[in-house]
């Protein structure tokens, strides 16, 4: 039995497909051991997102091949999609697999064994039938450097069948249901490397979803690239991102839903009282904003002002009570002065997240942000990130503190050790983690609980 290890990063997408990945393997007969020395097949599921991304994936990479220098490694995702126009692929990678492409990772992974160990494929795999042409080149090509099963990305209408009916999670499962951007903001890769808009179909999430829910999962989280974006491509005008998630909300043994990254124009009267009418809805909501000054904002071609961002911010405080909202804010985008920097600044401590994620703007090749004027110097991203960084403790601790003394419902997810103790720890709907004082097992469990003090709550 070949053994093999995955290792993940970037986004909840990512992590979905990896272990979708990882569950094809367990199914085709692979043993799966943990990403160290004694694997016979690394897959790195790789992200483009930054520059920091990229550095990491080519780390990972270089790490699997010193592990084992006779194991295969695949590199698959975004980062190897984005570098698909490059003629030279780094060599310490045997495999290639581009996005939407995943499905085939076994029959892949089959096909480069048969090449490499001068089997003849027809042989093995197809019991007399004569061999695709294909499949010939790649075992004529076998020495000739990496293996590469892309497509073009920017051209296909497919959304890739990735199913799973575990996590690596007991409690709590992310179901890819979208895939692709057609916003093409002018700092990001990702439209390049994902494509445009996919959107997977209900009757399949839903199954998946059941599928899940008999297997002990009590909440879940609906992600995807451009998760506002879903049904868009869809030809029935009344499938949408609203009518997704009230399917969901009739499966039952699902207590909990939660929603990805969503931009801000979704959040219309119309949407916010319909999900609000939903038991199961988690007030937990993740808006990307990216910066609260207007200039800034249209160049990036964010498609918002911070008035109209702000509104929508309200409206989710109107139909929740207490809602968590959280945001992404890159600083130094190409142009940003002193002073439009202080207008984003004052905007974030205007709206009062309960959590800001602080990126620095990372200059990615072959976007428009990239050869604009005025680049920021490092130093002053850093800084300025450093400003954001210190109100987004302040104003975390604000909105935690406002939940002292009141019940919540925590779903519990695991045993720990805090301070020598042994506690349960896991989520309020809110997305707060928290840590109850008892011995007791209470994993996958729903129950109340006063918050008395603060070091009740996790960071």
């Amino acid at each position: 039995m070949k053994k093999a290890a995955l290792h993940n990063l970037g986004c909840k997408v990512n992590a979905y497909e990896t272990e979708a990945m990882q569950e094809m393997l367990e199914k085709a007969g692979y043993e799966i051991v943990p990403f160290q020395e004694g694997a016979d097949i690394y897959i790195i599921n790789t992200c483009t997102v930054t520059n920091i991304a990229d550095r990491k994936s080519r780390q990972m990479l270089h790490r699997a091949r010193r592990m084992n220098p006779n194991a295969v490694v695949v590199a698959a995702g975004c980062y190897v999609q984005a570098q698909e126009d490059k003629q030279e692929v780094d060599p310490c990678i045997d495999i290639v697999i581009g996005n939407n492409k995943k499905q085939d990772l076994i029959t892949i992974l089959k096909e480069y064994e048969c090449a490499h160990q001068g089997k003849s494929c027809r042989e093995e795999q197809f019991q007399g039938e004569e061999m695709d042409s294909s499949l010939a080149q790649k075992e004529a090509d076998a020495h000739e450097g990496p293996c590469r099963e892309m497509i073009d990305i920017n051209h296909t209408k497919e959304y890739e069948a990735l199913h799973l009916s575990k996590t690596g999670e007991h409690t709590r499962a992310y179901i890819k249901v979208q895939d692709g951007c057609n916003q093409f903001c002018s700092y990001c890769i990702i439209p390049y490397a994902r494509g445009r808009v996919r959107s997977r179909r209900k009757e399949d999430v839903v199954e998946e979803v059941k599928r899940l829910a008999d297997n002990g999962y009590q909440e879940v989280v609906l992600t995807g690239i451009h998760l506002s974006s879903y049904g868009i491509d869809f030809e029935e005008e009344h499938e949408n991102l609203l009518s997704l998630i009230e399917a969901v909300h009739e499966v039952e043994g699902i207590k909990r839903i939660r929603l990805g990254s969503l931009e801000p124009r979704i959040i219309t009267e119309e949407f916010t009282a319909a999900i609000a009418s939903l038991p199961k809805m988690c007030p937990h909501f993740h808006l990307s904003l990216q910066s609260g000054c207007d200039e800034t904002l249209k160049r990036m071609n964010r498609r918002y002002t911070s008035d109209e961002y702000y509104e929508k911010c309200q409206l989710l405080r109107k139909y929740f009570d207490q809602p968590a909202l959280t945001t992404d804010v890159i600083t130094g985008f190409p142009g940003e002065t002193e002073e439009e920097f202080e207008k984003s600044r004052a905007f974030v401590e205007k709206v009062g997240f309960y959590e800001t994620h602080i990126f620095k703007y990372s200059k990615r090749h072959g976007t428009k942000a990239a050869v604009m004027e005025n680049q920021v110097p490092e130093q002053v991203k850093a800084a300025r990130s450093d400003v954001l960084l210190a109100l987004n403790e302040t104003q975390r601790r604000r909105y935690e503190e406002s939940f002292l003394g009141k019940e919540v419902e925590v779903l519990v997810e695991e045993e720990a050790v805090l301070d020598g103790k042994r506690v349960q720890v896991g989520h309020t709907k809110e997305y707060m983690k928290i840590a109850l004082d008892s011995e007791e097992n209470l994993q996958n469990c729903i129950v109340k609980v006063e918050i008395e003090n603060d070091l009740q709550i996790i960071h």
